[in-house]
């Protein structure tokens, strides 16, 4: 069985689903999921230049209202659940857990743990931390010491 550890920020799209459970055709697929909310990663300016650079005025503005702290953990047990279903219900197998301090870190922690194959960083864009190599993918590169593919989530279930 092919082990994929799976960063993402929030809930998984039909559409994310569909792309990650049929990138290894036939072979079966086990999904480690890593979720840290929106709220709990940089802040609210880069978030802001993110949503202006997609186009989503409305989304910059609203910036302030991202839940953090607690209600992101919440917010993000939610969706590292609806995740989860979703990943199962389409044939594979799916642990997930939230990401409660520095994300790498624990990425590092559970590729070992697991003897994972690779790891698919699923965001949405984030052009300010890529443009300077400091998103997910780009860092977990020199880390984890398995192929890391980045992928964007589709933004709409």
């Amino acid at each position: 069985m092919f082990t994929s550890v799976l960063m993402i920020e929030k809930a998984l799209t039909s559409a994310d689903v569909e792309f990650v459970t049929t990138l290894h055709g036939e072979e079966p697929v086990s999904f480690r999921v890593l979720l840290q909310p929106r709220g709990d990663q940089a802040d609210r300016l880069l978030r802001a230049i993110d949503d202006i650079a997609l186009g989503e005025l409305d989304e910059a503005a609203h910036e302030r209202e991202t839940p953090e702290g607690k209600d992101a953990a919440a917010l993000g047990q939610q969706s590292l659940e609806v995740s989860l279903t979703a990943l199962r219900a389409a044939g594979s197998e799916a642990e997930g857990r939230l990401i409660e301090d520095h994300p790498l870190d624990a990425l590092k922690k559970l590729v070992d743990e697991v003897a994972a194959d690779e790891v698919i960083v699923l965001t949405d864009p984030h052009y300010v931390e890529e443009f300077f190599h400091r998103d997910w993918a780009s860092r977990a590169r020199h880390k984890v010491g398995v192929p890391v593919l980045k992928l964007f989530s589709h933004s709409k279930a």
